[in-house]
């Protein structure tokens, strides 16, 4: 069986031993004639992908990497428009991976994964280390492209419509599909206000004063540290504590409204102190944000997740998903035994 040809394969970033005509911000996906083939690691017939360039990214990539886990798209900021208030409960987004494969140059990582991720739950990526749970999270927003041999195969919807459509914009998927890193990363040098406005811009969101101070206080109290920093917003958002930068991040990234956000390990580098307060945090936002968390912390994903998907790769063969289901009945009842086996700490 092979997999299908995915359109958003135009848009992915591919391996320099490639060597097209560069590609410019205007240009159409590339053709049938642009496709090669490469062979799979798992005996099965080889997957037809579609190779194509990106543009240079743009002068700013360290300010969008920072905010939407990526570089924005070449043709430049969205339209701009007024501020707009957050979802309301009720109107969350649903997340859905069909049949995702990915690879870098050859290597083939992840094999046809399918998952859904609910609106308004929070679901929990879980498996040892290199098993591609970070390659599935960057691919759902985007950020996979950015490695100049990458390639993938399937598809990407939020609320049914596909994220790698050549016709949508890179910088909407993003602005709509957050991202918070492991490790915090704030602006050392920009205020903790400017930090938090600082995705305005690059999503050409206009906004008076007013506008701009409740926003920061909006997203602060709902990243939880508004109490904390409400009289330094003018403080370096670098001299705030681990736990508070990350906190700061998570507001960095809900002020551009996403509709999801990713979590790669975001507690990894805390103390139990502020592990708690962000795991209150993403408890607070699962309200009105879908949230995917990648976590090695099995109590971590059992407190946070009403959702978990096991991902493992087995004697070379790419990272696929195993078992899914309520969190709950995972780690109560599997249905897998290598489930059961890496939930208990029998291995990983």
């Amino acid at each position: 069986m092979t997999d299908a040809v995915h359109p958003a394969a135009t848009s992915v970033r591919q391996a320099p031993a490639v060597t097209p005509t560069p590609a410019t911000p205007d240009q159409p996906p590339a053709s049938a004639a642009d496709t090669t083939v490469l062979p799979t690691t798992t005996g099965a017939s080889a997957e037809t992908l579609v190779l194509s360039p990106v543009a240079a990214p743009p002068t700013d990539t360290a300010l969008d990497v920072a905010i939407f886990g990526a570089v924005a798209d070449t043709a430049g900021p969205a339209p701009a428009g007024r501020l707009v208030a957050p979802a309301a409960p009720g109107t969350q987004s649903t997340l859905e991976a069909r049949a995702v494969s990915a690879w870098f140059g050859s290597h083939k990582v992840l094999d046809r994964v399918s998952l859904t991720m609910p609106a308004g739950r929070v679901t929990a990526l879980i498996g040892p280390s290199g098993c591609g749970k970070s390659t599935f999270l960057r691919i759902l927003n985007r950020m996979h492209e950015l490695v100049p041999s990458a390639a993938l195969a399937g598809e990407v919807l939020l609320d049914g419509a596909d994220i790698y459509d050549p016709a949508r914009r890179v910088t909407d998927a993003r602005r709509r599909i957050g991202m918070v890193f492991q490790k915090p990363n704030p602006f050392p040098a920009m205020s903790i206000q400017d930090n938090v406005l600082a995705g305005l811009g690059l999503t050409g969101v206009k906004a008076s004063r007013s506008e701009r101070e409740e926003l920061v206080e909006v997203s602060l109290t709902r990243a939880g540290l508004w109490r904390e920093v409400k009289d330094r917003l003018h403080a370096p958002g670098g001299g705030l504590s681990g736990g508070q930068q990350q906190r700061l991040c998570i507001a960095r990234s809900l002020a551009v409204r996403p509709r999801v956000l990713l979590m790669d390990e975001p507690c990894s580098a805390l103390d139990p102190t502020s592990t708690r307060r962000i795991e209150e945090t993403i408890g607070e936002l699962s309200a009105d944000v879908t949230i995917v968390i990648v976590t090695h912390n099995m109590q971590q994903a059992a407190r946070v997740s009403q959702q978990c998907a096991f991902f493992l790769a087995e004697a070379g063969t790419p990272g696929s998903i195993v078992e899914h289901g309520d969190t709950e009945a995972m780690f109560s009842s599997p249905t897998d035994p290598r489930t059961a086996d890496y939930v208990n700490g029998r291995f990983g």
